[in-house]
């Protein structure tokens, strides 16, 4: 599965400072969906992630974990991030 999304108005939040640490934590997120990660990536505005889908879970329901855990986690990481939101 190619799974990509932006940030909310393609803000440039994703900056070397964060981008291993979420890439890293987007992949766990699958790990634990059981939707194993091949690579996660991404720029300064999007994501990509290609893995391979469980079937114990539905795709929309990957996207709205991978997104919900991950917003509220990088909202931990400093003061420049607390209007981080992903898009709709």
């Amino acid at each position: 599965m190619h799974i990509t999304f932006s940030t909310k108005n393609r803000h440039p939040f994703i900056n070397n400072r964060i981008k291993t640490e979420l890439f890293s934590y987007l992949g766990g997120i699958c790990k634990n969906l059981e939707c194993n990660p091949i690579i996660v990536g991404g720029h300064k505005d999007h994501i990509h992630i290609l893995c391979l889908l469980s079937r114990k879970i539905a795709l929309m329901k990957l996207i709205e974990e991978l997104k919900t855990h991950s917003s509220k986690w990088i909202k931990t990481k400093g003061q420049q991030y607390q209007k981080f939101y992903w898009q709709n």
